[in-house]
């Protein structure tokens, strides 16, 4: 038997991903939405710094983690799409009795 040898880049499931694990998309948006909520938290929490801090965290932490996943492979803007499409054109199915064929 023949046995053919490939060289196999590193790098092979690197491509447009940041670090080998997350979508370029899926960064992007996890920075779009914890921002917003980064200032809200500092400029709007009636407390000193370090609690200020630690309760932001609570908060960024896993609403980021959250967004870096997605949701089934998919990033949080583009399963939101898909599912108000599901919801636009979803419809009911009702029983009428008996099926003619």
């Amino acid at each position: 038997m023949s046995y053919e040898t490939y060289h196999i880049p590193v790098n092979f499931t690197d491509a447009g991903k940041l670090f080998g694990v997350f979508e370029i998309r899926n960064a992007v948006e996890t920075v779009l939405l914890c921002i917003p909520i980064l200032f809200l938290c500092l400029a709007l929490l009636p407390l000193t710094l370090m609690p200020k801090i630690i309760v932001t965290m609570t908060i960024l932490v896993p609403v980021g983690g959250f967004a870096l996943i997605g949701i089934g492979g998919d990033s949080l803007t583009r399963w939101l799409k898909a599912w108000i499409n599901w919801r636009k054109h979803r419809r009911m199915i009702f029983y009428r009795g008996e099926v003619h064929l």
